[in-house]
């Protein structure tokens, strides 16, 4: 897998941001510009630091090739993509623009990609914004942001969370740069998935990020929000991996290919501290944003119960089997036993008598559905849904979706999995790992789930209405996404009965 770099174009287009000109491309019927700086490069004298303002440059800059991405963990080959890297200049934007003047006035989305929080960077294919720019008359910006050890494990000596400040700079550029591009800065969008979607519910409760967007979409939002001990306990067991302490004194000395590889490292035998760490431990999940206080005070779900999204359009959703991606990648597709099960339910389920109400909700459900429900209750699906109940209950509007739509690829084995919203969403259906979903050649029924899906989005981005009635707790209408979508009551109500009363806190240390 290579990083691409820009089509053949015709023509070329300038303009002019906040720190210097820039020269981008044409293609696809829209202006590109790629690889622009955001802050300094976070490594020498600031590494682990919040992000600085870029400095300013002379002349035009070429922004034709995507910035090189941050360190990035081992799954998928990532690891190697930034290991090549010619630079240090991980702290980028890409804009794609299809009117590209300062009169355009344009609404703006800006795409926070996922990955675990350890891998993630923006120049991958399945990311291209070319189409969604131009048929939905947006202006698409896509950023890099630190992950895995840099962006969020927590070091004695650093801010918590730099990966979340990253995304805050981010749209602090977007705020004073975006008008150049035929953006208009007060009607920005701020959308992603996973990882991407965790972000998104953490930005809405973060008092810095006040004024930089007007709507949020949080797709496959995850519920894993850590605590500071438990972090620092994690960021711990990393550092022990180099024979070093999680402080900035001696991880700074430490190049950056080598912490993605102690986290991958712990990642991999997260198990052994299942009785320390909880959850997170029995589902691998090394890294996630830190409610620390000051950088991200309390949960996203809190917070908009609080009433911090109120003023702020949502739209959240999940897939139906988020799961069954994890589940085949872990080599138990219809493999699953009675005891993985069993451990699954005790292990995840909300309160003393979770299992009980699994069992009872889904009767004839077996092994694989029932350790296919949990998990995927758990990570994703309940908490995407608890944000749009909290936002409602304090008075703010939000819109729910769910993709049932089965995922015709790799024989269709998949089902509506996890990341299958990415390509529908940008209309990217046959490039990128995600397109492995829908198959070789796109079927006419997957064009035309991915043109609703992106008219869906970039109306909300518009008008603030996706196409379908406000989410309420009487009614709970959705817009259910398949080949033929239609507008329903939530499919998912016996999973919502058992989690409606769990609260999601910040997952915390267990043992001492």
């Amino acid at each position: 897998m290579t990083l691409p770099e820009s089509e053949p174009s015709g023509s070329r287009t300038e303009v002019r941001a906040a720190a210097g000109a820039l020269r981008g491309s044409r293609e696809a019927g829209v202006a590109v510009f790629r690889g622009i700086p955001f802050a300094e490069p976070p490594v020498g004298a600031l590494r682990f630091a919040a992000p600085r303002p870029v400095r300013g440059w002379s002349g035009v800059r070429e922004a034709v090739s995507y910035g090189p991405p941050p360190p990035q963990g081992g799954h998928f080959g990532m690891d190697a993509l930034s290991r090549d890297a010619a630079d240090d200049n991980w702290l980028t934007v890409n804009v794609w623009s299809p009117d590209p003047g300062p009169g355009a006035g344009l609404p703006v989305m800006v795409w926070i990609q996922g990955g675990a929080y350890v891998i993630g960077m923006s120049g991958l294919p399945e990311y291209d914004g070319a189409r969604l720019a131009r048929d939905g008359g947006v202006v698409v910006v896509t950023f890099n942001y630190r992950v895995g050890i840099e962006g969020f494990a927590q070091i004695e000596g650093a801010p918590a969370n730099r990966g979340l400040l990253d995304q805050v700079a981010a749209l602090e550029w977007v705020r004073d740069n975006i008008r150049a591009f035929g953006g208009d800065p007060g009607r920005v969008t701020v959308f992603g998935e996973s990882a991407g979607g965790g972000s998104v519910a953490a930005l809405l409760a973060m008092e810095r990020t006040a004024g930089l967007f007007r709507r949020a979409v949080a797709q496959s939002a995850p519920g894993t929000f850590f605590s500071p001990e438990l972090a620092a306990d994690i960021a711990g067991a990393c550092a022990a991996e180099l024979g070093l302490r999680p402080t900035v004194a001696d991880l700074s000395g430490v190049a950056p290919h080598r912490l993605p590889a102690a986290g991958d490292a712990v990642g991999a035998k997260l198990d052994r501290w299942a009785e320390r760490w909880g959850r997170p431990a029995h589902r691998s999940i090394p890294f996630a944003p830190v409610v620390d206080g000051d950088v991200l005070p309390v949960t996203p779900w809190q917070a908009l119960a609080d009433g911090a999204g109120r003023d702020v359009g949502l739209l959240v959703g999940h897939t139906r089997e988020e799961q069954r991606l994890f589940t085949a990648l872990g080599g138990l597709l219809g493999e699953v036993t009675e005891e993985q099960a069993a451990t699954a339910l005790r292990v995840f389920t909300p309160g003393p008598d979770g299992t009980r109400s699994y069992r009872d909700a889904f009767p004839a459900a077996g092994p694989d559905e029932l350790y296919e429900l949990v998990h995927s209750d758990w990570l994703f699906r309940m908490p995407t849904l608890r944000l749009a109940e909290a936002q409602t209950a304090a008075g703010g509007q939000a819109h729910v979706y769910e993709l049932t739509w089965p995922a015709p690829g790799m024989g269709g084995a998949l089902g509506a999995c996890h990341g299958l919203d990415v390509p529908l969403v940008f209309g990217n259906l046959d490039r990128g790992q995600p397109a492995m979903l829908i198959g070789e050649a796109p079927s006419p029924e997957a064009e035309a789930l991915s043109a609703h899906m992106r008219a869906a989005w970039t109306s909300f981005a518009t008008h603030g209405a996706p196409g379908w009635p406000p989410y309420d707790t009487d009614q709970r209408l959705v817009q259910v996404f398949d080949s033929r979508p239609v507008v329903t009551t939530y499919p998912e109500e016996p999973s919502r009965r058992i989690w409606q009363n769990y609260e999601f806190p910040v997952l915390p240390l267990i043992g001492g």
